[in-house]
């Protein structure tokens, strides 16, 4: 037998859950001459056919055809006082909802006048008050079939990224200046996201950015560029890392036990001096793309068919001090990096 429920209440909502269903499945029979019970904090929505219709606040409130008109206008019905109709009923929370947490789950790229195409995460806090509890339910009950706090608060921390993904489209500012306009981009944000929250009935009071860092990725573009920086002359630059790579080179090939050290230090003398031949063309036309990058295409400068360990890792390095200097896109960094790092691995 279908239950009757004479007293509606939800005397147990805590202050963190924003939408309580009663009852929790299905429809409740309710009789007209019931008692409906509202709390200080909420609101009452009656729900039915996937439309929030009547809406009582706090206090308490006797069920008849004069007070739930929708609901009687929608059912189509005529009761006598007796037969029960079917319904739902939400009960929303109308206090603040504080210290909620936002934050981007994938790095948003950003246009960096220094550093080119770079990504970032950014978090931050904000906190919300229902100020239209039939729009809410019809909004987000309703249309989005959002029930839970954890799948209305995910909705709304979507709202937010997205808001500030644009924002950051918008925005002038270099890497190095958004750590310096958190607060700014605070209210921009606030401003940009409260119109498509008050349209499901909600009102942003308080929204925070509270730090903005770059990823490892841009990180280390941020190293080498200020390292080439330091530096000054790029053609020396590629000397010392050329350099680097064949002393590295010779160094692992030296490596032969104690019995053998010297003919070991011997061998891996031969072959620096044989790399250092071979990388001799790998230097100048690194130097060569370096100098003149509007004259290469974006893969030209990249040494072709490397034979050793050595040279594939000297044409990484060099990949690597393009993107950062600009002079190759990511996109073709990204390429050629996965081609030759697979390389890499099969020669070991």
């Amino acid at each position: 037998m279908a239950r009757i429920f004479d007293i509606i209440q939800a005397p147990d909502q805590p202050p963190e859950q924003l939408v309580l269903r009663v009852p929790a499945q299905g429809w409740g029979d309710i009789r007209l001459g019931s008692q409906l019970i509202v709390g200080e904090s909420q609101n009452a929505v009656f729900f039915r056919d996937g439309k929030a219709l009547d809406t009582f606040g706090p206090g308490r409130h006797t069920l008849t055809t004069a007070n739930i008109p929708l609901l009687i206008n929608l059912l189509g019905l005529a009761f006598d006082g007796e037969s029960p109709f079917k319904a739902s009923v939400y009960f929303v929370n109308m206090v603040d909802l504080l210290d909620q947490k936002w934050g981007t789950a994938e790095p948003v790229a950003l246009r960096d006048k220094d550093l080119g195409m770079v990504r970032l995460r950014a978090n931050g806090a904000y906190s919300i008050h229902v100020q239209d509890a039939q729009r809410f339910v019809a909004q987000i009950v309703g249309q989005r079939g959002f029930y839970s706090t954890r799948e209305i608060t995910d909705w709304l921390r979507s709202q937010i990224v997205a808001g500030f993904t644009d924002l950051l489209g918008e925005t002038k500012a270099g890497l190095f200046d958004l750590p310096a306009l958190v607060d700014e981009l605070g209210v921009a944000l606030k401003a940009k996201v409260s119109e498509s929250f008050e349209q499901s009935g909600v009102i942003i009071k308080q929204m925070f950015v509270q730090s903005i860092s770059a990823t490892e990725e841009t990180l280390k573009a941020i190293d080498e560029r200020a390292a080439m920086g330091a530096i000054g002359d790029m053609n020396a630059y590629l000397r010392f890392k050329a350099a680097r790579a064949l002393g590295d080179a010779a160094l692992s090939s030296g490596q032969g036990g104690a019995a053998g050290d010297a003919m070991g230090t011997g061998v891996g003398l031969g072959a620096g001096m044989g790399l250092g031949v071979g990388m001799g063309g790998l230097i100048a036309q690194a130097m060569q793309g370096a100098m003149q990058p509007q004259q290469q295409p974006a893969a030209a400068a990249a040494p072709a068919n490397p034979t050793t360990k050595a040279e594939v890792q000297a044409l990484l390095d060099n990949l690597d001090m393009r993107l950062a200097s600009g002079d190759i896109s990511e996109s073709t960094y990204n390429t050629l990096t996965a081609k030759w790092q697979r390389r890499l691995e099969e020669m070991d």
